[in-house]
């Protein structure tokens, strides 16, 4: 007889989190319940209780994951051996394709967005946060490299960022996405963009 191997918690919490975005994917976060994560894994709601005291903290783990996967991708453009214009057009759309990509073509994700901007802000706002420095350092070796004639890159790098939230913001993404008269939102990123780029050089 084979024995099953005892699951770590750190297994276990990886398991929930896995299974609550499984679920959040196919049903939406509205429509899942702690008892649904719980069944999906064969365990009592109880159980899950133990790793995440509300659905709302299960929302924040899966969100700060998410924001982390997209930091991660904005780092590594920022290493680039490219110019610092470059890098800044670079991250506009990898930022615009990930949470166009996982929070607004993923529908039902959505509501659970909306659930961590309004419940899990910390989380948000440190991604913004991180974000705004990364821009910053960017911004910083432009200036050092001619390229920007800007005199404080963090306060540069907050007009850049606060100019493409229309291309940043999940909600956003998704109303204009619907409108007729708007352009291709990637074409909209890239004008953004260039209208930026010609600000830090004036």
């Amino acid at each position: 007889m084979t024995v099953k191997a005892r699951l770590t918690p750190e297994e276990t919490r990886e398991r929930i989190l896995v299974a609550a975005e499984e679920h959040f994917r196919r049903v939406g976060y509205a429509k899942t319940a702690v008892a649904d994560i719980a069944s999906a894994l064969a365990m009592s709601p109880a159980n899950v209780y133990r790793f995440f005291p509300t659905k709302s903290a299960i929302c924040e783990e899966i969100a700060r994951r998410m924001l982390a996967a997209s930091m991660a991708q904005v780092r590594a453009i920022a290493a680039e051996k490219i110019s610092a214009a470059d890098r800044l057009g670079e991250m506009v759309l990898a930022i615009h394709r990930y949470n166009k990509g996982n929070f607004t073509e993923e529908r039902r994700l959505h509501d659970m967005v909306e659930n961590a901007m309004v419940e899990s802000w910390g989380v948000i706002k440190a991604y913004l946060e991180g974000l705004t420095f990364i821009f910053a350092d960017v911004i910083r070796e432009g200036m050092v490299a001619g390229e920007f004639a800007v005199q404080d890159p963090i306060e540069a790098a907050l007009s850049f960022k606060q100019t493409h939230v229309s291309v940043f913001h999940p909600t956003l993404i998704a109303h204009c996405a619907g409108m007729d008269a708007i352009d291709d939102l990637e074409e909209q990123a890239r004008r953004l963009t260039r209208f930026a780029l010609r600000a830090l050089k004036a």
